[in-house]
């Protein structure tokens, strides 16, 4: 069942209702009130954010005002590797005869 995580270390977040503004991890220390941790984030959409009432959050890992807020349910897998990372890597290693 899908839970509410700490999106920096994964920290389960089993408090009832959402964090407030400036509520940190137990484990980490990181925001909990952030972008990162809202069902409406989406990297793939304008200004990363699907509910089109809100206003810009140039910081998405830090806390906001964000009224519309709403701590977003998922299984977590961890941060692990950034894929793109690892191949643009693989390809200058190539290029470069390592």
């Amino acid at each position: 069942m899908p839970t509410r995580h700490c999106h920096n270390c994964g920290w389960e977040y089993a408090i009832a209702g959402l964090p407030g503004r400036t509520e940190c991890c137990h484990q980490c220390g990181g925001d909990l009130k952030v972008c990162l941790n809202c069902i409406s984030y989406d990297p793939k959409v304008a200004q990363q954010c699907r509910d089109k009432r809100t206003e810009d959050v140039p910081e998405k890992h830090m806390a906001n005002f964000c009224e519309f807020f709403d701590f977003i349910r998922r299984d977590w897998k961890g941060k692990g590797p950034d894929k793109r990372e690892e191949s643009a890597r693989e390809k200058l290693k190539k290029l470069l005869g390592d």
